[in-house]
């Protein structure tokens, strides 16, 4: 027999063996176990009875394979899920989404397995299953928890986080009232485990494996109080590295309970005489150091490609100089903070103060950690505020190298500092007592755990989260300037931008020749040594982000989206030693593919179609994200119709991606809380002190 006929008899007896899984689950959701007879299914998918025991030997066999096919459907979402995760909290959180994802949550799917649990106890083979299902998650749960907590806390959350799991299911399975949705159910047991994992003994620096360090490796403390603090050799410490070659660039000694309550005292401490000054005294010294830091932009965009591998012309151009506008910006209107006069009659008249609020904390993102330090700090420090910035642990380098060149141009001890570490430091900041104000760069989830230790203290917040935007083509837009602002919205430092407009609208009767100028640039890209000047796609952050971004890839493909251009890792030459991706098109898109509805956060961009203007907006709001937008139409009536109707909280006409300090940038729903840059985040960073003064007798009535 020819091997491709072979190839065809196999995958059509594939197909038929699927086709009576899929019809036992029919049955099974419609007539339950006991009515599910072989006539039955067979009946359902269309075939003689005799081709079950053909395919599978008998009931049980079907019934075997039919459970099979539904928990490897849980292993592969799992599996998916886990690699596109980043740290052991979020892989915990990975299990519990695929465990209690929509399509395993709906009322259906929850009566076939529970007609299987009910059959377990009087089949060993279907036990065998349901063993092999369990310990798989237990394992996944337990692995993830010993990195959090030590191991019988481990063994013991991982069960109950599972118990939980369970329950829930069971609870909406058996419930008649529609009590607990996927989404509510996920909240819960995210819940339950972050209360867990908080109240279990954390597995001490001791406990965890040391690797030598290597010879001449710098070691970074944390910068407080105008100066590095000393290194404690025992200290707990992480490696940064460069993503391009994964060379380790230093040691960062990570700050504990200890070092964040000095930064806290040092800094409430400074803030009393930096506060005192006058905004133009402050702005002096903050304009020394917009200057500095425009001199020395060729060292610190050197330091910045190696720490997140961006490529040279991108950090050179944009990273260093727009954290350097940023705080000019502030800097010149710090002079100009002001309350008001209010008239309140011939016998009295109010006023108000703008006062600074105390101690900010600015928790950063790996993205473009000098440009958010700035926009951090400029406007809190220009309000009169003194700030602690804990970097992403990912990319600790430059934020360092700001806290030297803010002492160096006469910024007091105590007024900036950097603390070190990962979550843990987070937490303490987002925890404690003394500081006023959190401002965080970052991705949903951890916006939600900051918000909710902030809630505790009553601090205020200012979140800038993630977001799957739209960008909206309309037939009448030029073409060159849509496809070259798709490109700027997908593939600007590798696809790694919260604001990136990666769901790409576009009218179905230029979306052909759109497609065929996008793939023919996007081709052209120069992936390459991000410290080549010709470079233009550099490395992804990290391995395990790499591997996330090619898992969704994967995905695309899975749910029948076509893969226009790019989409693989590239390894040629000394590029296989770091975590390059060529920039990846989708066409053939849908809205509810996961491409298209979550964040990637690199390189993938996916195309859609649409035919008229209502119908868009619709599908462009519809999603929980609510960060950012575009439009690109020669019809400005249309483009300022069309962006007052979209939900986003920032928004651009014929292009993408720009963001002046001068305009407020944030977003909507759960992208975000406040705004960062422009005269709104100054005034985030003050609180209205009103005043009243009496001009007459005292009118007392006693």
């Amino acid at each position: 027999m020819a091997r491709t006929d072979t190839v065809t008899r196999f995958a059509g007896e594939d197909q038929r063996r699927r086709q009576l899984v899929e019809a036992t689950i029919d049955a099974l959701a419609d007539v339950g176990f006991a009515a599910s007879s072989l006539s039955e299914i067979a009946g359902r998918a269309g075939v003689a009875p005799s081709l079950v025991a053909h395919y599978f030997g008998d009931k049980e066999g079907l019934l075997e394979a039919t459970l099979r096919h539904l928990a490897s459907r849980v292993s592969d979402s799992a599996r998916l899920r886990l690699a596109r995760a980043e740290g052991p909290r979020e892989r915990i959180q990975a299990v519990i989404d695929a465990n209690l994802a929509p399509e395993e949550f709906d009322a259906r799917t929850c009566s076939v397995w529970l007609a299987f649990w009910g059959q377990v106890l009087h089949s060993p083979r279907l036990k065998r299953v349901q063993r092999v299902y369990q310990r798989r998650m237990l394992s996944n749960l337990r692995y993830d928890l010993k990195a959090l907590c030590t191991d019988a806390d481990a063994q013991r959350i991982a069960v109950s986080i599972a118990a939980v799991i369970d329950g829930l299911w069971l609870r909406s399975t058996l419930s008649d009232v529609g009590e607990t949705d996927s989404l509510a159910a996920r909240a819960i047991a995210t819940s339950f485990a972050d209360s867990q994992i908080a109240g279990a003994r954390p597995r001490s620096p001791a406990e965890k494996p040391k690797l030598p360090r290597a010879r001449g490796l710098r070691v970074l403390t944390s910068h407080i109080g105008g100066d590095y603090l000393p290194l404690d050799p025992n200290a707990e410490t992480f490696a940064t590295i460069n993503p391009a070659t994964s060379e380790v660039l230093a040691e960062i000694v990570i700050a504990g309970e200890a070092e964040v309550d000095r930064a806290v005292a040092l800094a409430r401490e400074a803030q009393r005489g930096w506060g005192a000054m006058t905004g133009a005294e402050r702005g002096r010294i903050l304009q020394r150091v917009a200057t500095r830091l425009r001199e020395r932009n060729g060292e610190l965009a050197l330091l910045e490609t190696r720490d997140t591998g961006k490529p040279i012309q991108e950090t050179q151009a944009v990273d260093v100089l727009s954290g350097a506008d940023c705080i000019e910006y502030f800097a010149g209107l710090a002079a100009g903070i002001a309350g008001e006069h209010v008239d309140l009659g011939p016998q009295a008249f109010g006023y108000t103060r703008r006062e600074p609020l105390g101690v900010v904390a600015g928790i950063g993102a790996w993205n473009y950690p000098l440009q958010i330090a700035c926009w951090k700090a400029a406007p809190a420090l220009a309000a009169g505020n003194s700030v602690i910035l804990k970097p992403a642990e990912l990319t600790p380098l430059t934020a360092l190298k700001l806290a030297e060149i803010m002492t160096e141009c006469g910024v007091p001890a105590g007024v900036f500092n950097v603390v070190q570490g990962d979550g843990r430091t987070g937490r303490l900041l987002s925890r404690h007592p003394g500081i006023a104000k959190i401002s965080l760069t970052g991705e949903v989830g951890t916006g939600k755990k900051v918000m909710a230790d902030a809630s505790a203290t009553l601090k205020q917040v200012t979140l800038e989260l993630g977001g799957k935007s739209p960008l909206i083509v309309f037939a009448d837009a030029d073409l060159d300037d849509a496809v070259g602002g798709a490109m700027l919205a997908n593939f600007y430092s590798a696809g790694e931008v919260c604001s990136n407009g990666t769901r790409v609208f576009v009218h179905e009767d230029v979306r052909e020749a759109f497609l065929e100028k996008l793939a023919a640039r996007t081709r052209a890209m120069v992936v390459g040594d991000p410290t080549d000047p010709a470079t233009q796609v550099g490395a992804l952050i990290s391995e395990a982000h790499m591997h996330k971004v090619l898992s969704y890839i994967e995905e695309g493909r899975r749910e029948g989206a076509r893969l226009v251009a790019g989409g693989e890792r590239v390894v040629e030459g000394t590029l296989g030693k770091g975590f390059f991706v060529r920039p990846a098109i989708f066409d053939a898109c849908s809205d509810e593919m996961r491409i298209v509805r979550e964040e990637i956060f690199g390189p993938v961009m996916t195309v859609l179609s649409f035919r008229d203007e209502d119908e868009v907006i619709a599908r462009a709001n519809d999603t929980r994200f609510g960060l950012a937008a575009g439009v690109f139409t020669r019809d400005l009536a249309r483009a300022h119709r069309t962006v007052a109707r979209l939900a986003a909280g920032t928004t651009w006409i014929n292009t993408y991606n720009i963001t002046p300090i001068e305009l407020p940038f944030g977003g909507t729903k759960e992208s975000g809380l406040g705004r960062e840059n422009g005269r709104a985040a100054l005034l985030a960073h003050t609180e209205a002190k009103s005043v009243y003064v009496n001009l007459g007798r005292v009118d007392a009535p006693y």
